[in-house]
């Protein structure tokens, strides 16, 4: 059996010299931004993953022009975030350690958990951001192919989680085990990254105060 290929345009994002230097550099000054632009009373709200995936889009559109990065999908494609070239990608962001706790769907409803479970497959690539303060993380580019490997060699049941029982789910997982299976890939591209902080002073309110006083 033949393996599937990569998107040449995320492999050549992921082997550029001068983007991996740039990532490598900026991206934790970017992170930092966006979880400051999104705290309230010392706590970063949920609408930081909106804004981290925004800044990965970002990325895409500095590299290969507004013209040829989709970002305004509808709602009725959730699992899709950008469009490259046409070529739909999913972008997911999560802090910690070691990469886990990745959400496929946020439901709070069984039902609904337990229907993702029997008709969810593997269809687009990921950009999986792995964020881990005052140590290593990364970027990984995980090809659709790769997860649906894995997701074929373990089984549906090993490769999501589901939220349990009489407990508060916040969404359907990605599996540990799944997750170390398709980021060790050897068809995954990975960008290390050591995710310093920076003494930013910041306000939330300057940009909105200084366009207030414009003419």
């Amino acid at each position: 059996m033949t393996r599937g290929r990569r998107n040449k345009y995320l492999t050549e994002l992921f082997s550029n010299k001068i983007i991996i230097n740039k990532v490598q550099r900026r991206l934790p000054y970017m992170f930092q931004l966006a979880e400051l632009e999104s705290s309230r009373a010392g706590k970063v709200g949920m609408e930081v993953g909106s804004l981290r995936e925004r800044i990965v889009s970002s990325l895409l559109i500095y590299k290969f022009g507004e013209k040829n990065v989709e970002t305004d999908l509808p709602i009725t494609e959730p699992e899709i975030d950008v469009k490259l070239f046409g070529y739909p990608i999913s972008i997911k962001t999560i802090t910690g350690k070691k990469p886990s706790g990745v959400k496929l769907i946020w439901t709070v409803d069984a039902t609904k958990a337990l229907q993702f479970l029997e008709t969810w497959y593997p269809k687009f690539d990921l950009i999986l951001v792995h964020i881990n303060w005052s140590s290593l993380g990364g970027v990984y580019y995980i090809p659709a192919y790769v997860q649906r490997e894995i997701f074929n060699k373990i089984g549906k049941n090993r490769y999501i989680k589901l939220p349990k029982q009489g407990t508060n789910p916040r969404g359907v997982e990605i599996s540990n085990e799944a997750l170390k299976e398709i980021t060790t890939d050897k068809n995954t591209m990975f960008i290390d990254v050591e995710w310093k902080r920076m003494d930013i002073k910041f306000n939330p309110f300057r940009r909105w105060v200084d366009l207030w006083g414009e003419a």
